[in-house]
């Protein structure tokens, strides 16, 4: 294929890949051909949090290697580049010197030894606050990139630029109808930004507004405190792809006059992130009605416990003292009691009384 004919397909290409997120890696892998380089990733930045879009699978596990032990907060080839990559696209060469390099940790402890070393990237800021990345990457004995690949990057910055926008726009309207479709189930739901902050929330959960949630600016936040510790703690975590990613749900009791209810966080990963591309979580808030009491397999679903926290919390809720159920169950009352103080943790409940009220509210009436 002829230069340009390349380059008008390579364009097609970044405007389908907008609408089907699948297409990056082979976006990229021809964005880097333009540059003569061998790998080439997208990624955005939100004060200080860096998330990889696409690249390839090898560029990517280095990548994100490299961002584990130097913090894109503290990279200081990263942070040259938000300052300086904003017009086009530039060169280690417009950034560091070459007694820089030699002496910069992240070029000689990191990128040369994998590989890699010289690179070719911009930045697009977007109306939503975040930055766009377009980085392309080869090794650092094949020099700078020069400048007939820089001008062909250049010719298709504007391009990434309006795809992203398109991209933004439609992850916007996937959470806005995902939110939606659960309020025509009768749940109030509501789709997080990486930060926690709401980017979509339905009818139902804008009426729990201010009572139990609030919107405030950082994030969403639960009006009752223990739980809006939890949910600060897995709000945390919506970014961390070296801990396990669990459905959470928070209990809350009766409060401000509503009735107990339990906020279920579920951690937007994966391939679910194609769809959700600048999604953290979908949050669910079900009102629960007074029952019996449930299992311990649905306490465990629901709460996060152990096995063996799951069976001594049911059985406390079945009306048995801890003494009575560390016998039923046959441990120590200590270790029934250490169990116990675990249990209060996770489900964010001080006192045996509020555990027991809380779990006999998570059924429906028999």
């Amino acid at each position: 294929m002829a230069g340009n004919e390349f380059e008008n397909a390579l364009i097609d290409g970044i405007y389908e890949a907008a609408i089907v997120p699948e297409s990056w890696p082979a976006v990229l892998r021809d964005t880097a051909r333009i540059a003569n380089c061998r790998e080439a990733l997208l990624g955005t930045v939100l004060h200080d949090d860096v998330r990889l879009l696409a690249s390839s699978p090898e560029f990517r596990v280095d990548y994100e290697e490299i961002l584990q032990r130097i913090p894109f907060a503290v990279n200081e080839r990263a942070q040259r580049l938000l300052v300086r990559g904003r017009h086009g696209f530039i060169t280690d060469e417009d950034v560091f010197s070459e007694d820089e390099i030699a002496q910069e940790p992240v070029y000689q402890e990191f990128l040369i030894p994998s590989g890699y070393g010289s690179g070719v990237a911009t930045v697009i800021s977007a109306p939503t606050g975040d930055t766009t990345i377009v980085h392309c990457e080869r090794s650092f004995a094949e020099g700078i990139v020069d400048g007939q690949a820089i001008a062909a990057l250049d010719r298709l910055r504007p391009h990434f630029a309006r795809a992203g926008l398109l991209g933004r726009r439609l992850a916007m309207e996937r959470a806005r109808a995902a939110s939606q479709a659960l309020e025509m189930m009768g749940l109030p739901a509501a789709v997080l930004g990486l930060r926690g902050h709401v980017l979509d929330a339905n009818g139902l959960f804008q009426d729990l507004m201010p009572g139990v949630f609030l919107d405030r600016a950082a994030r969403l936040t639960l009006a009752y405190g223990p739980a809006d510790d939890m949910l600060a703690t897995v709000i945390a975590g919506f970014e961390r792809t070296d801990l396990p990613q669990l459905v959470r749900s928070l209990p809350i009791p009766a409060w401000r006059g509503t009735g107990p209810m339990v906020v279920h966080v579920a951690p937007v990963r994966g391939r679910a992130r194609d769809i959700f591309s600048f999604a953290g979580a979908i949050i669910v808030a079900t009102p629960v009605a007074a029952g019996a009491g449930p299992d311990a397999g649905l306490i465990a679903g629901l709460f996060d416990l152990t096995p063996a926290e799951a069976r001594l919390a049911a059985t406390i809720t079945a009306g048995h003292p801890p003494r009575d159920a560390a016998a039923r169950l046959g441990v120590t009352e200590a270790t029934a009691r250490t169990t116990l103080k675990r249990i209060l943790a996770k489900t964010g409940t001080r006192r045996q009384a509020d555990l027991v009220g809380l779990l006999k509210s998570a059924v429906g009436p028999s």
